[in-house]
């Protein structure tokens, strides 16, 4: 399947892109140094962890109707469903670098994992190239706000 040849629905692009703001506005701001830098890094984590959330229940939707799933296929998607929510939990207690680094794992984790479901799941062609740019936009975003001043150690 060339997913090059089918370009991503308008409302899931303008979606995503939209999603993508808040990671980028926060990463930047928690250069900015003073009273904000900390807000803005933990207002950051809160963001990736309920995206993080939000990413991982697409895999319980997935299980519940993808045909053709063994019962261990699926309750593997059920399960996988409810880690990212849970580390991004984690994330929300951790110090900043500790936690913008597992939110970086979380959802390059769960872009892997997409990959294996795309392999067995009907999924729309433009889903995969969708979630790597999403995916590499995000994360690139949590790494550069890891080097924001003192206050990220």
């Amino acid at each position: 399947m060339n997913t090059r040849s089918c370009p991503v629905p308008a409302l899931p692009r303008f979606l995503g892109a939209a999603g993508v703001i808040p990671f980028l506005a926060l990463a930047v701001l928690s250069w900015v140094q003073g009273p904000h830098q900390s807000p803005s890094l933990f207002a950051l984590t809160a963001y990736g962890a309920v995206i993080l959330s939000f990413v991982g229940a697409l895999h319980w939707a997935f299980a519940m109707i993808t045909e053709g799933l063994t019962e261990r296929e699926r309750n593997r998607h059920y399960l996988w469903s409810v880690v990212p929510a849970l580390l991004g939990w984690v994330a929300l207690l951790l110090p900043p670098v500790a936690a913008l680094f597992s939110l970086v794992a979380g959802f390059c984790s769960h872009y892997l994992l997409d990959r294996l479901l795309a392999a067995r799941a009907a999924l729309p062609p433009w889903y995969l190239p969708l979630r790597l740019g999403l995916t590499l936009t995000v994360s690139l975003a949590l790494l550069l706000a890891l080097g924001a001043g003192p206050e990220a150690s």
